[in-house]
Formats: structure tokens, C-alpha cells, sequence
């Protein structure tokens, strides 16, 4: 019998490397292997299909050198899906494609899904992302990356994951396993795009209590569109509002249009230009020279 072909797997040259090296932590039963949830009648973005990966039990990352000149940044990159898939490809594979291609080392998650998140309804997703940027740290002489530029990207759910980690980074919340754990996993700076549950719709869109925002939670470049139904511009709105007050600087760009789930694909609408933002921005908070 031939054996079953992987739901996703990196692109030839690139591996998997699992980020728990023996029990993981609060593990849960998933259905089956790993799926591809996708079908026929799925929704296109920009006229292709993407991939929505299901059932994702042993969390992965895989590392993306940079190409051309290597800036020293690093950025783990955590895929939307509303902690119930992964946009693998969309928002995962096709974005270390953009960040390599700038000189960014580029690490990305493959975090447990299903019924991960958000924290701490399930503390799953919020330690695979800990114990990820321990790791890149732990790593980044080898991988040619400098310790003090490592960054966390994220869409959707994981925009709330990279708002999560950049606001509990003062300890970690599984018991640790080994000395990657005893470096710092507080995210230089975050990019979080068209984000989830970082406010509560039906109290009249608070700020997410459970996201304590305070001086040390770091430099934050927020994206949204008005006209998003799924991640509501409140959200974005209420977390600006937040960082300002605690004084970290931030940077927020809304745009009319958009709706939800675009990543960096093409179309006509000027918000699918904001990967160009982020260059500038970079520039502007110092991770990345001119």
C-alpha cells in the first residue's frame, strides 16, 4: 500500500520540525489525520482555491531563509482559520514567499487546530506560539538571525494569537520543557492583520479582558476594512485604542474596503497593497535598515 499523501507539506528543500520534543502539553484527541477541509464549493480569493488545513494534533514549524541580503529579522508568521483550520497556503506559505524575498528570516507555525483558542479558552495555540519563539531564539545563531529582532505575523485568529503572545510573555502557560523554554518569548514587534476576538461584540465591543495591554507589549502594526463582518473593525479599534493609552507605539491603517481572508493575493482593491506598508513600517520602528 502507498502511503497517504500529507494534506500540506513544505515546499522541496524546506522541513517540518516538531516544536515539542515529547508530551505535548493539554493535547487533545482530533478526528483523523490531517485534512484539507476544502472543497469545490469553497470560496476563492482572488480566484484561486487555498488550502484549510484540519486536525492538526502535533504542531510543526518550518523555517524559510531570506533571500538576497539577510536584514538579521526573523518573523513567525501564524495562519488565520478561527482556530479551527489553517490557511496554510494564504496566509502562511504565500507570506514567508513575500518576507524571504525582503531579506526576513521567515518561521512558520503550524499550530494545533481544532478548539485551540482563543486563550484561555484553550491555552493550545498560545503555547505552540510560545514555545516557538523560544525556539527561533534559541536558534538564532545558526539560523543567522539576530535575537532582538524576532517579530510575530498573524490573520484573523492568528491575529489574535500574535496579540495574545505580545500580551503574555512574562511567563509561559504550559510547565517547561528544556532550555529553549528559558528564553524570552515576547515578540519584538507584531503585525497583526484583519484580527479576531480582541473584543466582545455583545458588551458593546470592549476590549478583550483576557489581552492586558501594558508599556512593555511591543510595537504594533494593525490592519482592518470597514467593511469586515467576520473580524469587525471594533476590534482593531478597541486594541489601538489600548496600546496607545499604554503608550506602545502603534501604527493602524483601515481601509472601506475588503471584507475578510484576502492575505497578500491581488485584487483591485487598494487595501491588498498593505505588505508595502509593512516594508516601510519595519523600517520606521528599526528592525530593518533602509
Amino acid at each position: 500500500m502507498s502511503a497517504q499523501k500529507p494534506a500540506w507539506q513544505p515546499a522541496a528543500g524546506l522541513k517540518e520540525i516538531p516544536i515539542w520534543p515529547g508530551p505535548i502539553p493539554d493535547a487533545q484527541p482530533v478526528p483523523g489525520p490531517e485534512v484539507d477541509t476544502t472543497t469545490a464549493s469553497s470560496q476563492l480569493i482572488a480566484g484561486k482555491p487555498l488550502i484549510r488545513l484540519g486536525n492538526v494534533a502535533r504542531p510543526t514549524m518550518t523555517v524559510y531563509p531570506p533571500k538576497g541580503k539577510n536584514t538579521g529579522a526573523a518573523v513567525v508568521v501564524f495562519p488565520g482559520g478561527g482556530y479551527t483550520i489553517l490557511a496554510i497556503d494564504l496566509e502562511g506559505t504565500e507570506v514567508c514567499d513575500w518576507l524571504t524575498s525582503t531579506g526576513v528570516t521567515c518561521i512558520l507555525l503550524k499550530y494545533r487546530v481544532p478548539n485551540s483558542g482563543p486563550y484561555p479558552k484553550s491555552p493550545m495555540a498560545l503555547e505552540d506560539a510560545q514555545r516557538t519563539l523560544g525556539l527561533v531564539r534559541q536558534h538564532a545563531a545558526e539560523w543567522h538571525i539576530d535575537p532582538h529582532k524576532v517579530g510575530v505575523l498573524g490573520f484573523s485568529a492568528g491575529g489574535h494569537l500574535a496579540a495574545a503572545i505580545s500580551t503574555h510573555f512574562d511567563r509561559r502557560v504550559y510547565k517547561p520543557v528544556d532550555a529553549a523554554d528559558e528564553q524570552s518569548c515576547r515578540p519584538e514587534f507584531a503585525v497583526i492583520i484583519y484580527p479576531g476576538y480582541l473584543a466582545i461584540a455583545d458588551k458593546n465591543f470592549e476590549l478583550n479582558p483576557n489581552l492586558p495591554v501594558i508599556k512593555d507589549t511591543p510595537p504594533t502594526f494593525l490592519l482592518q476594512t470597514e467593511d469586515d463582518r467576520v473580524a469587525h473593525v471594533e476590534s482593531s479599534l478597541r486594541y489601538y485604542e489600548a496600546l496607545k493609552a499604554a503608550g506602545v507605539p502603534v501604527e493602524m491603517h483601515l481601509y472601506t474596503e475588503g471584507v475578510h481572508g484576502y492575505g497578500l493575493r491581488r485584487t483591485k482593491l487598494p487595501v491588498t497593497g498593505w505588505p508595502q506598508l509593512v516594508d516601510v513600517w519595519l523600517k520606521t520602528v528599526g528592525v530593518v535598515g533602509e
